[in-house]
């Protein structure tokens, strides 16, 4: 496995994210040496019990920054954040080819991250992939995770059409010759422009398209049916899903194309949904961190104060 690693240079200018980058070396999972991953740890510390910490995990063609407006909201309320870079984006590693990308190993290196910081006591923030490996680590490590906030996401199985405007956005992935980072994530937003600052923001870890390869994969990695190799491990990770109850809320925005109506599915089959107050937020696009965030925020803030006080 080759990789690359985004110049730190490509940050330097970002005014709206003042954070210090922490890194943690996984395994590759080819035998081949390590991966450096990118995450931020920011507000309480950890060494006070009484500390909740949220892990917010971004998705495709995202990283970290997705969350500058929450993370204020956050740590104001006395919480750490942390929030990492999954491999491919961000200040994280970016193995070179397409086919070093799979779902598996996107679950087993954010597996290995969290365990390797140690983190329990979460409130795991997720939306789009973040879901996609985010669920699936807290199918895989329930003991971990305090309660869950899902934000236009979903599990795929394959079992269910993924809809036309997914299958559109696979195949522009797979065929646009320019795979314009910055410009796709502005316009997965439901209010535009979003600012050339941020579109740079976005564009920051790509330098060229050699960095792209797990941005490009990403969405040919979703199951879209039955048979794809991921679906029965994400079919695994619904049955355990299916006996948590721990609390887990929905925040969906109105204007997803994509991700619209998931939220049903995990109200109807997760037990920890029931008695929740699920919301959907009126002008929230698919990036609903970029115009919804502190909203969202807020949101998650009222849900981790109501467990704490119960």
């Amino acid at each position: 496995m080759d990789i690359i690693r985004t110049p730190d240079d490509r940050f330097s200018g970002l005014t709206a994210w003042p954070y210090t980058p922490r890194y943690t070396n996984i395994a590759r999972g080819d035998g081949s040496g390590t991966l450096r991953v990118h995450h931020i740890d920011e507000g309480a510390s950890a060494s006070d019990p009484t500390t909740e910490t949220i892990l917010c995990m971004h998705g495709e063609p995202t990283w970290s920054y997705l969350y500058r407006k929450m993370i204020p909201v956050f740590t104001a309320a006395g919480h750490r954040v942390v929030a990492p870079d999954l491999v491919g984006f961000g200040r994280s590693d970016k193995p070179t080819a397409m086919t070093d990308y799979t779902y598996q190993r996107h679950v087993d290196w954010m597996a290995e991250w969290l365990t390797t910081n140690e983190l329990t006591n979460l409130t795991l923030v997720c939306q789009d992939w973040g879901g996609l490996i985010g669920l699936r680590l807290v199918a895989q490590f329930p003991e971990r995770f305090a309660r869950v906030v899902t934000a236009n996401t979903f599990l795929p199985t394959g079992d269910r059409d993924p809809g036309e405007a997914f299958r559109a956005w696979r195949t522009y992935s797979q065929t646009t010759p320019d795979f314009n980072v910055g410009k796709i994530v502005q316009g997965g937003c439901a209010q535009r422009p979003i600012g050339e600052e941020h579109v740079a923001a976005y564009d920051a870890p790509f330098p060229d398209d050699s960095y792209k390869a797990g941005a490009r994969i990403f969405p040919t990695l979703v199951p879209s049916d039955p048979n794809d190799p991921s679906a029965p491990a994400n079919r695994a990770a619904w049955e355990v899903l299916s006996t948590y109850t721990k609390p887990l809320l929905t925040a969906f925005g109105d204007s997803d194309a994509i991700t619209g109506g998931s939220e049903k599915h995990f109200k109807k089959i997760i037990p920890g949904c029931e008695g929740q107050a699920h919301t959907i937020i009126a002008g929230g696009g698919h990036f609903i961190q970029e115009y919804k965030g502190e909203e969202l925020a807020t949101i998650v803030n009222a849900f981790i104060a109501e467990g704490m006080s119960t």
